[in-house]
C-alpha cells in the first residue's frame, strides 16, 4: 500500500468510481438503511405528531374507546374504566384536530393559502 500521493491515472479512475458511487440511488438507500438506530428519533417523532391525524386513526380510536366504555359499564372492570378514560382523550383531541383541518382553520399559523 501506498503512503504517497496516487499517480494521476489512478487518482483520476478513483475520482470516476467515487462519482458513479455517489449518483447510485440504490447504494445510497441500502447504506442509509443500514444505519443502526438507538431509540426514537425525536425530530422524527414530532414531526408526525404536528401532522394532522388521518381520518381512519380517529375513527379507529373512537371505535376503540366506545368499546371500552360499553365494556367498562357491562362489566365494570377497572382496566377496562382506565384504559377508556387514556384512550377516550387522545380520540377527542385528534378529532378536533381533524374537524378543525376540514374546516378551513389553519390553526395557529391561520387560515390555509394565506387568505
Amino acid at each position: 500500500m501506498s503512503l504517497g500521493r496516487l499517480p494521476e491515472h489512478e487518482q483520476h479512475i478513483l475520482d470516476e468510481i467515487e462519482r458513479s458511487l455517489r449518483r447510485d440511488r440504490r447504494l445510497d438507500r441500502l447504506m442509509r438503511a443500514g444505519r443502526a438506530r438507538r431509540g426514537p428519533d425525536p425530530k422524527r417523532f414530532a414531526a408526525r405528531v404536528a401532522r394532522a391525524p388521518r381520518g381512519r386513526t380517529v375513527a379507529l380510536l373512537v371505535t376503540v374507546s366506545v368499546a371500552l366504555m360499553v365494556t367498562g359499564l357491562v362489566t365494570a372492570a377497572p382496566w377496562a374504566i382506565w384504559t377508556f378514560a387514556t384512550v377516550w382523550p387522545v380520540a377527542v383531541f385528534l378529532g378536533f384536530r381533524l374537524l378543525s383541518r376540514w374546516s378551513g382553520d389553519g390553526g395557529p399559523g391561520g387560515p390555509p393559502n394565506g387568505q
